[in-house]
């Protein structure tokens, strides 16, 4: 847990140096039916964000519909700078940053390339799965593999294996906030 929050505070202070757009994890405290909710917004002002997205079955006049909603309703990471995100801050009540805890109102920066690595992973697959800092056990973090081809070609994390499956899967993380694992080709990995 420790080196956790040293990632995420140590990710704050080289966001902060660069000056300029960086990664802020924000929250969006609209209902999960709301007509217009954060990632909509940000959609339409073209600011660049990542929700992460998962398929579910709503229920819409009566009817079973497949509708892509977000995983967490409240997690939404904003790729902009903290003067403009002020400003929609101050103007959006229900849109909020993430503050480190310990700390007073420093708000939750994620480093570009973990960001980066995170958003590439989740997009070259279809269904991935989603983890929660809380669920992740020691054991899912055992094996550290890099991937060599393909279209998660550098990518480094964690092996997962589910026993009596075939299928392998590689964790990826953004520290103490969210973890995905995605479908791996067994050629492609090279154990760390």
């Amino acid at each position: 847990m420790e080196r956790q929050s040293e990632s995420v505070a140590e990710a704050k202070t080289l966001g902060a140096e660069e000056g300029g757009a960086q990664w802020f994890a924000m929250r969006d405290l609209t209902r999960s039916n709301a007509k217009m909710p954060a990632y909509q917004m940000l959609k339409e002002k073209d600011i660049r964000f990542f929700t992460p997205m998962v398929w579910k079955l709503c229920l819409v006049n009566g009817r079973r519909v497949r509708r892509e909603v977000p995983y967490l309703h409240d997690l939404i990471f904003v790729y902009d700078t903290r003067e403009t995100l002020d400003e929609i801050v101050a103007q959006v009540r229900t849109f909020q940053y993430r503050f480190l805890r310990h700390t007073y109102r420093e708000p939750m920066t994620v480093r570009g390339q973990e960001m980066e690595r995170f958003i590439r992973a989740v997009e070259s697959v279809e269904s991935p799965r989603y983890y929660l800092p809380e669920e992740i056990t020691p054991d899912m973090r055992s094996r550290r593999v890099r991937i060599f081809g393909g279209s998660l070609d550098g990518c480094e994390g964690s092996l997962v294996t589910t026993r009596g499956s075939k299928v392998k899967r590689l964790l990826v993380e953004i520290p103490s906030l969210l973890a995905a694992s995605v479908e791996v080709r067994p050629e492609y990995i090279q154990l760390i």
